[in-house]
């Protein structure tokens, strides 16, 4: 009977995550997933200061907690008081008590250097109430107001931060009391205040990644190949108590423009993750609607840098193979796509642009070219995933007890969630390309999942991802992809090359995760997907040198 009431809980939860991310907004547009935010900020800043404060606040709060509203129960969409966790998992016990002037500071490291765990320190307004500032926090979600907060790191005080959830799946699928994902905003009050010449911060809860790791490790391999933001690790203290440890992503920002190309002038988009987030770059004609509902502009460029974009899709969704490469050069560096795409299928990002035709960033720079950077890369380096999201099954998992899981045949009511792979309505002539038969399988309905086997030109004719089906068919640009997967393999994926520096993050943190108690999966998760073992299943050594045999003995189908 309780495996039974699992099952139906976990259908409910996987409904409520694919309503979250898949359902248009009311113009019926594909739109960001989980709709638009919530826009409070103009509408309750009485003393009209830019933020809001504590009375402020509290008002707001009740208008979101107003049935007549329709804004209730917004912490994690899912059941009333939140999604509690697999078996009802009782909420954990409190972290480790520690103290700014009890800890190494680092006044000298550079805030993302990968040698250093610093702690970062948090303190809300709510003296008192331990669990407050995770309500507010909740209540605010998908809103565009920030709760302030004081952070402390290396013995100086940043007051006036700002502090918001972030996070899709990655937060509905954590219950409450968990270690959830953070945004914090250095300028909320000061627009001059900075840390280490850094205004935002994200702090990841590795959520489904048992080694913690892999947003750490995917960044040090692409480093050298493409633009990608930098990553290392903290551990946060809120109110004195322990959070454990997150990996520290660097924003997507003018400061990471100015650090990688010289300059911050251009167009940043981000392109949100969900299984139909459909920001493969197709050409959608010339109105401006369908691409605004698939693409976030992040600088207010205006509509001509929306013409460009559109222009970009137009060239490469309908320009002749054989011009291709010399029409499109001058609007995308497509070198740098190639080694891109080669990142994404060679390390399995599962959250990747082959598996959703999103979750990725883009920038066009000052001369009109536009670049990729990689987003969201904490399913990497795997070799298999449970749904997108979840953590894995068995103890200690949010997901699925171990060989356990919704009903055969479980997927959502037809017409809702995804096409076939994430597929855009088509043909169904097609249906077998776009299920991506070339390798990988599929992830319940979710789209197609990675292995060491996962073939290097999977989904290589499917038409929602362009950069893939119509770069890859220009036989000379897919040799050259081809050659970077290989250059991947060989030489990333060596284990006397990664494992040293899997070696190193495990001792840098693995203090700080022994005494996590809100971790999202157990200490012994951790230590097996770290182990050096040559044995040791689903570690990391296993996916590293099993995908490395793989590439490197694959041979390419004719033409």
């Amino acid at each position: 009977m309780k495996r039974l009431v699992y099952a139906l809980t976990f259908t409910v939860l996987l409904l409520a995550a694919y309503r979250a991310h898949t359902q248009p907004p009311r113009d019926g547009r594909v739109g960001p997933p989980g709709g638009e935010e919530i826009e409070l900020l103009d509408d309750f800043d009485a003393d009209g200061d830019g933020v809001l404060g504590a009375s402020e606040r509290r008002a707001a709060r009740l208008w979101l907690g107003d049935p007549q509203q329709q804004r209730g129960g917004r912490r994690g969409f899912g059941p009333p008081g939140g999604f509690r966790g697999r078996n009802n998992r009782e909420a954990p016990s409190p972290g480790a008590r520690l103290r700014p002037d009890g800890v190494p500071h680092y006044p000298d490291a550079p805030l993302y250097d990968p040698d250093v765990l610093r702690t970062l320190f948090l303190d809300f307004e709510h003296d008192g109430e331990p669990n407050a500032w995770q309500e507010e926090l909740a209540d605010f979600k998908g809103t565009d107001v920030d709760v302030p907060a004081t952070l402390t790191v290396d013995g100086v005080a940043y007051p006036g931060v700002g502090v918001h959830f972030r996070g899709a799946s990655s937060y509905m699928m954590v219950p409450d009391g968990y270690k959830k994902s953070l945004n914090v905003s250095l300028d909320h009050t000061d627009e001059d205040q900075r840390l280490g010449g850094y205004k935002t911060l994200n702090l990841l809860n590795c959520n489904g990644d048992p080694s913690m790791m892999s947003a750490a490790l995917y960044a040090e391999i692409a480093r050298d190949r493409v633009a990608v933001p930098k990553v290392n690790f903290v551990e946060v203290v809120v109110g004195g108590e322990s959070w454990g440890v997150f990996a520290n992503v660097q924003q997507f920002d003018k400061i990471f423009l100015r650090e990688n190309y010289g300059s911050s002038k251009g167009t940043r988009w981000k392109v949100p993750g969900s299984p139909r987030g459909d920001g493969g770059l197709r050409y959608l004609g010339e109105g401006l609607a369908p691409y605004e509902s698939r693409f976030e502009m992040k600088s207010n460029d205006g509509e001509k840098a929306w013409r460009a974009l559109i222009e970009l899709c137009r060239v490469l969704n309908e320009t002749p193979r054989d011009r291709l490469e010399q029409e499109l050069g001058p609007l995308l560096d497509i070198d740098e796509a190639l080694r891109f795409l080669a990142l994404d299928v060679a390390l399995v990002n599962s959250d990747g642009y082959w598996t959703r035709a999103s979750d990725y960033n883009l920038f066009r720079d000052a001369e009109g070219q536009f670049h990729l950077i990689p987003h969201d890369t904490n399913e990497a380096l795997r070799a298999s995933h449970g749904p997108p999201g979840g953590g894995p099954g068995g103890p200690g998992g949010f997901g699925p007890p171990a060989g356990f899981g919704p009903p055969p045949g479980f997927g959502p009511p037809e017409g809702f969630g995804p096409p076939p792979n994430g597929a855009a309505d088509g043909p169904p002539e097609q249906e077998g390309r776009r299920r991506g038969r070339r390798g990988g399988g599929e992830r319940g309905g979710f789209g197609p999942h990675g292995g060491v086997d996962l073939d290097p030109l999977v989904v290589v004719d499917e038409e929602r991802m362009p950069l893939r089906s119509r770069l890859l068919a220009v036989p000379s640009l897919r040799e050259k992809y081809l050659g970077y997967v290989q250059e991947i393999a060989r030489d990333a994926l060596d284990w006397d090359h990664l494992g040293p520096r899997v070696e190193h993050y495990r001792e840098l943190i693995r203090p700080a995760v022994e005494r996590d108690t809100r971790k999202l999966t157990t200490t012994e998760a951790f230590l097996a997907a770290t182990s050096p073992a040559r044995d040791a299943e689903d570690s990391l050594r296993a996916f590293a040198e099993g995908r490395r045999r793989y590439l490197l003995e694959y041979k390419p189908p004719a033409p």
